[in-house]
Parts: C-alpha cells; structure tokens; sequence
C-alpha cells in the first residue's frame, strides 16, 4: 500500500495510476490566474508593454498555430506573463509569431491581447514546423539579449519560472567553466519522467548491483551468527535462506518495481541532461550558440528540432543541461503535427493505452506544486529584487 501510494504518479512504476497523475492540479490554477491577465490587458485600453530604454536578459519567442478543437496559446502567453514585476517583465523581449500563411486563421490574429502584451508580433509564417522555428530564432538573434527562449504554443509556467530560470542559468554557466569548457548548448525547462525508467541498455548494472546486495545481506548475517553468541540461535540455516534468497530478492524486487523516479529521484537543481530525455517544448539557448543552430536547421530543411539538435549534440559532444523541477508543463493534447486521436481535454485518462504520443509529454511532479508556497516565494524575490 505504501509503495503503490507514494508511486502513484511515477510513469516507471508498476503502481502507477493514470487517473490520478495526468490531472492537471497545478496547471489548472496557472490556467485561471492566465484567463484573468489576459482578459485585464485584453479590456485595457494602453499596451502592457514596459516603456522607457531596458537591457531584456531573454528574447522569449513562442510560435503557435491554430489546431482544430482547441486554444492553447492564449493561456501559454498568460502563465508566463501573469505575475511577473515590471523590473521581470523589462527582462523579457517577448516576440509572438503567427505561423500561418493566412494568420486569420488563428483565432489569436483579430484578439487585443495579442498586440498589447508581445514587445513584436509577427504575422505570417510557412506553417512548415523547422521553417518557422529558425525564422524565429533569427528574430531573437537580432534582439541584444544573452539568452534565447524557445517555447511551444501548448505550454504551463510555473508561478516565479523567471528568476528559477535566472538561477539556473547562472548554475549552468557556473558548472561548465568548472568543467572546463567553454560554451554549452541548451538549458530545458521541460522534461517527461517519462523515459527516466530502468533502461533495458543497463540490465548488466542492476543484475550485477541486486547480486551484491544479496550477497551483502547473506555475508552480514554469516558474520552476525558467527561473531554475535546472542544472534547465533536466531540464525540458523533456514532463516539465511529465507533472508538472503527469498526476502532479500523480493525486496530488490519491489524495489524495481516501484519505479526509478520514486526510488531514485533527481536532486534539484541543474543536471547534465540525459541521453534519455526527450523534446523541444522549452529551450534556452546561449544567444552566442544560435548562428550555428540556424546554419543546423536550414540545412537540414525537414525534420523535428529536438531530434536535429540530439543528433547535433551527440556528434560534436555538447554539454547540454536540465532543470529539476521542470519550470512548464505542457498541456496539449491537440497536436500542431496533425496527429489524430487526440482525447478531450475533460475525458478522464484511464489508461497509457488511451493515449497519444504528445499527450504523454507530461510532468509529473509539476502537478504537485503547492500555488501559495510558489506566490510567496516568487514575491520574496521580488521584493528582494525591487529593494
């Protein structure tokens, strides 16, 4: 019962229960305090754009298309907008591109907000997916700003994502002169535990590692009953061979069994990432790295970014970082690939089988955020900030 509660939103895990883990807790209170900003910038009547000469420490650019069924992008503006301080918002150059060749077709094209909160909007793409994000980047390329941040149209901030995402830049920067390199690639925002599970490549190590802990287990007890008079009546041959090869292993076997991620989970703060992780929902790049990656891209023409920039990486050995907690979730289930299946956002999730590809990138621990906990922590540094 304790195994199944605590691994219940462990994809790992044989104990986990998708009913309960793709509940949107968390994001469904970003996405309220998101529909109230941009209703406020909506209904007023000046642009919420800061004013006066700034240094923006981000370019911020999301891309978005129209998908059949459902609105994300309103919602991704507003969470990470919604809450930010002006000396926040000053920090961020926000471009909001229309990928469309008609951009009437996006419902955000005729809709206020749009023109009132983004420092450019961009209208009229190619909606060809790896055209539109290196036109993008170009954009943020030209804009003075240290860092580029690529988001998708489908995504869920955090409550206080800016200054994590400072902290965590300045920790991966800090990492890698201590590593004695020169540059990094990227920094991801978003990650799925979904492939941080017992990875079959790895069956030597744990089969090797479960051999040793038994034997430890056989060689304390042996050393117990030998040494210890008290122990030795306790310990006879039938309970060694109980403990060391019955118990010892059922153990170790729930210990697999209750997954990677509750039994092993990442510490916080910035990790290399892994040669496991997966998808390009939210990157910072180093501006100085973007001339190359558009070189990467518009060479290649076709293709998923995240599979490009994987492939780029492992060649050339980049170091390439992760954030944990991850700072976004992403929340969409219609694809803006075309992929079909799609499930309602308001159907209750019954099973992995019902699901799409897309529809299980999901952050897991994202959901468990506590709202007040992230608001108080995010106006301390404001006001740590702005004193």
């Amino acid at each position: 019962m304790v195994a199944r509660r605590q691994s219940s939103r462990d994809p790992t895990s044989i104990f986990f229960d998708p009913t309960k883990a793709y509940d949107p807790v968390y994001s469904a209170i970003r996405l309220e305090q998101a529909a109230s900003f941009i209703d406020a910038a909506s209904n007023d009547t000046e642009p919420q754009i800061p004013q006066g000469p700034r240094q923006p420490k981000f370019c911020l650019g999301i891309a978005t298309i129209a998908r059949k069924g459902a609105r994300y992008f309103q919602a991704t503006v507003g969470t990470f907008l919604e809450g930010l301080s002006e000396e926040e918002r000053a920090g961020i150059h926000l471009i909001l591109f229309i990928a469309h060749t008609d951009p009437s077709r996006h419902p955000a094209y005729a809709e206020p907000w749009l023109y009132k909160l983004a420092d450019e909007a961009k209208i009229a793409g190619r909606e060809k997916a790896l055209f539109d994000y290196t036109y993008l980047l170009k954009a943020c390329a030209n804009i003075d700003t240290p860092y580029v941040v690529m988001l998708e149209d489908d995504l869920v901030a955090l409550d206080g994502w800016y200054h994590r995402t400072q902290a965590a830049l300045s920790s991966a920067e800090k990492q890698t002169r201590g590593m004695g390199a020169a540059n990094w690639l990227y920094l991801r925002l978003f990650y799925t535990e979904e492939y941080f599970g017992w990875n079959a490549e790895e069956w030597l190590t744990y089969l090797l590692s479960s051999i040793l802990v038994a034997c430890l287990v056989v060689c304390v007890l042996l050393v117990s009953r030998k040494f210890n008079a008290n122990a030795r009546p306790l310990l006879p041959n039938t309970t060694l061979v109980l403990l060391g090869g019955i118990f010892t292993p059922l153990l170790i076997g729930l210990f697999f069994a209750t997954g990677r991620v509750t039994m092993l989970p990442r510490s916080n703060g910035v990790h290399q990432m892994s040669k496991f992780g997966c998808c390009s929902q939210a990157f910072v790049f180093p501006k100085s790295r973007i001339p190359e990656l558009v070189t990467l891209y518009t060479s290649k023409r076709i293709g998923y970014v995240d599979m490009l920039t994987e492939e780029y990486a492992n060649a050339r050995n980049e170091i390439r970082w992760a954030v944990t907690p991850s700072l976004v979730q992403h929340v969409g289930r219609k694809s803006s690939k075309g992929a079909g299946n799609d499930i309602p956002s308001h159907v209750k999730i019954k099973s992995k089988a019902d699901l799409t590809v897309v529809e299980k990138l999901w952050n897991f621990e994202f959901e468990m955020n506590d709202a007040e906990a992230l608001r108080a922590e995010h106006d301390a540094v404001k006001e740590r900030v702005g004193s």
